[in-house]
């Protein structure tokens, strides 16, 4: 836990402290950013206070006396809730500006975990609580340079797989025999486990109408055949095993077998690739002139582009998300459409480019998704692996 670092935070930030709490494990972000172990027993309310300036403090239930013992910082306890509440307005005083993991109208869901009642408890003391979203990207989405190096480690033997992953098609298509999405994404798996990679559920192949759906998983008792023919999404992301603190990689390419793409196909995908450049290049032109970007500044940017392709009703997730030890990191994410993300994209943070087109079913029903990596550094952001550039012909 790096105290003097969230001091020094909290000073930039204008804020007079931040107030960590929780109740049976709600609030992961906090275990996570002050380091406590994340499966503790916790039945009963905690508080720990970092203020702007002194000593941090702390607040537990008597019966979990020890829970927060390995935190710096005075520890008082309760049993009462009169009690707890009138240690709580003692700790807090003096302080004005407290910033909680919580999001007004819950507009960045992904750090509201206080409850509306403790939000409420913290306000009649007289204090102002405002979001620490920000404060949770500094503290939990900037990586490490060990940590940067093993996301490379992974974009190179992923972007290996995919690219031999393809041939792979193309040979089994051509030997005649029946090949579906399910054994593709097997065949991807084993690849990714020969090369010291995990990876949560999947990757995703989709064929056809099954890459529209942006969220589809093939299982083996119904797997769509991989033919001459086929319009085909693969989906794949890992990460080094064996380092809790890896950072994942996460690609989206498409392609057709055995033919050219039609029209349509042609015209979904320049377009899709054309909004992923805007988003990319619009984060380039920002790091490169040390402007700062938002995330729903990136998320406009590519859908301005599929919008005025005349698409945008077909594009019906975010942009991009936030990647760390998570695939789906605590940082910005790139969105103007599911949430407004004002957080800011930090240097030494690692994200997502996403945008896609899911058409409705249809005489051509398929989706395109083109998404890299990028990693922000100061004065720059850049691709970190191969970018698709027109759609796989096998």
């Amino acid at each position: 836990m790096q105290i003097e670092a969230i001091q020094t935070a909290l000073c930039e930030a204008k804020l007079d402290g931040w107030l960590f709490y929780d109740h049976h494990g709600r609030d992961p972000l906090a275990y996570s950013i002050l380091g406590l172990d994340a499966k503790m027993h916790v039945t009963r309310r905690w508080f720990y206070f970092v203020p702007a300036h002194g000593e941090p403090q702390k607040l537990s239930h008597r019966i979990e006396a020890t829970r927060l013992d390995t935190l710096p910082g005075e520890k008082t306890l309760y049993a009462s809730w009169q009690e707890m509440e009138a240690a709580l307005k003692t700790m807090l005083s003096g302080s004005t500006r407290i910033a909680m993991q919580y999001s007004p109208r819950n507009a960045i869901m992904y750090v509201s975990m206080v409850d509306a009642g403790t939000v409420e408890l913290v306000r009649a003391l007289g204090k102002e609580v405002v979001s620490s979203a920000d404060l949770v990207s500094q503290f939990e989405a900037v990586l490490s340079e060990e940590q940067i190096a093993t996301h490379y480690v992974a974009q190179q033997k992923i972007d290996n797989i995919l690219e031999v992953g393809w041939r792979h098609i193309q040979s089994r298509v051509r030997s005649g025999e029946r090949f579906d999405e399910f054994q593709m994404v097997t065949w991807l798996q084993d690849a990714m486990a020969r090369e010291g990679l995990i990876w949560e559920h999947g990757p995703n192949v989709s064929v056809g109408a099954n890459a529209a759906d942006s969220h589809y998983e093939p299982a083996r008792e119904k797997a769509a055949k991989v033919e001459s023919g086929s319009f085909v999404l693969i989906d794949i992301w890992g990460k080094v095993a064996g380092r809790p603190d890896a950072v994942w990689y996460d690609i989206t390419w498409t392609g057709v077998i055995d033919r050219e793409p039609t029209d349509l196909e042609q015209r979904v995908f320049t377009t899709v690739r054309d909004a992923r450049d805007a988003a990319i290049a619009l984060m380039q032109s920002r790091f490169a002139e040390g402007e700062p970007v938002a995330g729903w500044e990136a998320d406009d940017a590519a859908r301005a582009v599929i919008r005025n392709a005349g698409f945008g009703e077909w594009f019906t997730h975010r942009t991009g998300h936030n990647i760390g030890t998570e695939l789906h990191g605590a940082g910005a994410h790139l969105d103007n459409l599911e949430t407004h993300d004002e957080r800011l994209i930090l240097p030494d943070t690692c994200f997502s480019v996403e945008p896609g087109i899911y058409l409705p079913p249809g005489p051509e029903c398929f989706g395109v998704r083109s998404e890299v990596d990028m990693m922000a550094r100061a004065g720059d952001a850049v691709v970190t692996g191969r970018i698709q550039r027109e759609l796989v012909r096998i």
